[in-house]
């Protein structure tokens, strides 16, 4: 199989110690946004069974080298095991990144996840793609700028967006024609949406995360009925820096799904790319972790041409950019 990406580079990416364990606990969301590479939607009933759930907190509570745990989904809180994944990796005294579409909170019985996330000291990485009402609504769906909007208002008056982390991602709209874009500064971008916020509705939040959109699920669907899919990735091919390989998330990160497969990262996974173990081509599980007592057993990153997404401009990772 052709791999650009790898001819690119030329030489594989090695596997650093792992820090970081990403986990996606399913596909069912209440939102069914079109730039998602999860294709997660109110439909999806895909998510974390009861053992799978026990071997995560498992290998959470067994390996201190683990600094952070990142969950996602679909929309995470509405999966088996949210609350007790996240208490018990505060326990533990491991950081907790939740990633929420904010929207979430106006479901019947999520309404105390606010004040769950403030008891528990997590760290919310919110999408919200544009300060601007009509570019989210045309990503998310119609409305959601606004409930997003209320549910800042009440992660502000918990005290995020000051002392407790709120964070906000950034992608850029979906192209209809070959006038591809990479994210905006960053840096630049954040004080935009600083001003805007805070100006319009009086509303506050630490961090932006830019991110490029990657040409996997539905993104990827949108791309190929509209004849882009090989332009899009030429384009990301060239814009590709070199620099942002020393700090690509997959290095240091095991991306975890529903089932317990381990991935290199949440892109791979979605794209049924799993991870081996030293190298010998053979799948590994979380139970693979379990049982020989180790997070390090993959020596080198499973690449594909989708790659040139997080390696196009500055850069694109769950922390935004990388150079």
């Amino acid at each position: 199989m052709n791999n650009r990406f790898l001819d690119k580079i030329q030489t594989p990416i090695p596997k650093d110690p792992i820090t970081t364990l990403q986990i996606n606990l399913g596909r069912k969301c209440n939102q069914a946004c079109h730039h998602c590479h999860v294709e997660a939607s109110p439909r999806r009933t895909e998510e974390i069974s009861e053992d799978v759930k026990e071997d995560l907190i498992n290998v959470i509570k067994g390996f201190k080298q683990i600094k952070t745990v990142d969950i996602t989904g679909g929309a995470p809180e509405m999966h088996h095991g949210f609350r007790e994944i996240v208490m018990a990796s505060r326990s533990e005294g491991k950081e907790v990144i939740v990633r929420s579409n904010l929207t979430v909170f106006f479901e019947e019985g999520y309404e105390d996840l606010p004040d769950f996330f403030a008891e528990w000291g997590v760290k919310i990485v919110a999408s919200l793609p544009c300060y601007l009402e009509e570019n989210v609504d045309a990503l998310r769906g119609r409305g959601v700028y606004q409930k997003s909007i209320e549910a800042i208002k009440l992660l502000n008056s918990r005290g995020y967006g000051k002392d407790r982390i709120l964070d906000f991602v950034y992608s850029p709209l979906i192209p209809k024609g070959e006038r591809f874009s990479l994210a905006p500064d960053q840096q630049q971008l954040e004080l935009d949406y600083k001003k805007y916020l805070k100006e319009h509705f009086g509303i506050e939040f630490n961090s932006l995360y830019a991110f490029t959109n990657l040409p996997i699920g539905r993104f990827a669907g949108h791309l190929k009925s509209h004849s882009l899919d090989g332009a899009y990735l030429d384009f990301l091919e060239s814009h590709y820096n070199p620099v942002t390989l020393d700090h690509l998330m997959c290095r240091n990160q095991l991306s975890i799904d529903y089932e317990g497969n381990v991935y290199d990262c949440d892109f791979n996974q979605m794209a049924h790319v799993p991870s081996s173990a030293n190298g010998n081509g053979h799948k590994i599980n979380i139970k693979t972790l379990l049982d020989n007592n180790s997070l390090d057993l993959i020596q080198a990153v499973e690449v594909r041409d989708y790659c040139f997404g997080c390696t196009a401009g500055s850069g694109s990772s769950c922390s935004g950019a990388l150079a």
